[in-house]
Order: C-alpha cells, then structure tokens, then sequence
C-alpha cells in the first residue's frame, strides 16, 4: 500500500518521471501512475491541493495531467477508488477469528492505520464526490464491521442497547478523531492506537450490571 507517513511531512512529495525511448502507450501508463501517487500524496496532506499541485507533484505539465482526467473530480473519483482498494485489501487481510471482542480489536488498530494513511484524502472524497458514490466507497468497510458487531451481540461482548449505525458512527468518530489529533500533534502515532482500540470497546462493551 502507499505509505503516505513514510513519504511526506507537510508537503507534497514530488516525484519525477523520466523521459524514455519506450512507446508513447508506456509513458502515458507511467504519467497516469505518477499523477495518482502524487494526488493521493498531496490530497492526504492538503484535501484542497490544486492540480497545479498535483501535476508539479508528479512531474508533469497541466496538459498532460488534463490529458488523462477531465477535472479534479475526475482525478479524486480514481484516487478514491484505489485508496479504497488497497484499504479494503488490508483490512481483509486482519484476522477476525475467535473471540469477537478481540477481533474487533485488532480491526480497530488496522482501521485506524488506514485512516492515517491517507488523512485529508477523506476530506477531499466528501467535497468532490456525490453523496452516492461515497457511500458506496464505504460499503465494504461498514459491512465487515456490522457482521462482527452482530456476532459480539450474539456473543454477548457487545452492548445491544445501541443501534448498530449508532455504533458504527462511534467507531468512525473515533477513528477520524485520534488522527486528527495525531496530524495536530496532540497524541503520537504510536500511542493512537492502542487509544482506539480502548475507547471504542469501552464505549461497545455491554455496562457490567448486564453481564
């Protein structure tokens, strides 16, 4: 996955592309690479970069990058789209076996790497794309946690005096707000997590009178 923290402090890396003998069909598949590392670079720092930004960022002109995207809407709906990808990849990846409690656990810590990784990305998601096409970029996500949610309710280690979007808007809450609270420099990364994980199964776990 593109580890923003690992490329940028706070501003956009730039990358440079370098002029070969190769087919013009190689070069325009590198320029659309370029571009999208260095949108997703800078709209993780800066969610209202431009894409003069952007196209200085990936080492091309203006014309090369309107080129390959229409707008900046375009651009985003595909930074998204691969963002969400490599996320959802992710996050398939973490190992929601056994005890529902500690699985949700160990989805929180990843989730919330995640949503590190890509900061401001989010922001520009919500003031570029219609309503709709966020929604079904957070489908996915929202779906795996509400099949373990059930299952901690079924268990017995989830409260279900809460509805269960109620639940998911908590998770999300405080997800967004631990990195927030990183990029501001109130909480250190390595810290955040842990802090996650706590807060939010504190907040789910059924009150002890209901044990």
């Amino acid at each position: 996955m593109y580890d923003i923290t690992a490329q940028v402090g706070h501003a956009c890396t730039v990358s440079s592309v370098s002029s070969t003998t190769a087919p013009k069909r190689a070069d325009a598949r590198k320029n659309i690479a370029a571009i999208l590392d260095a949108a997703t670079t800078c709209l993780a720092v800066d969610p209202e970069a431009s894409l003069n930004d952007i196209a200085a960022a990936a080492g091309v002109g203006r014309v090369t990058l309107y080129g390959h995207f229409e707008n900046r809407a375009g651009l985003v709906a595909q930074v998204v789209d691969r963002a969400m990808a490599a996320s959802d990849a992710e996050l398939e990846s973490v190992d929601l076996s056994g005890d529902a409690h500690e699985a949700l656990g160990r989805l929180l810590e990843a989730s919330w790497h995640v949503t590190h990784r890509y900061g401001g990305l989010v922001i520009a998601a919500q003031a570029a794309l219609p309503d709709r096409d966020l929604r079904e970029a957070h489908d996915r996500p929202v779906q795996r946690v509400l099949r373990l949610l059930r299952r901690g309710r079924r268990e017995g280690s989830v409260r279900s005096d809460m509805p269960l979007g109620w639940q998911v808007t908590t998770i999300q809450g405080v997800i967004h707000a631990a990195s927030g609270a990183v990029h501001r420099g109130e909480l250190s990364a390595e810290r955040a997590p842990g802090l996650v994980r706590t807060t939010v199964l504190a907040a789910l776990s059924p009150p002890p009178d209901h044990l």
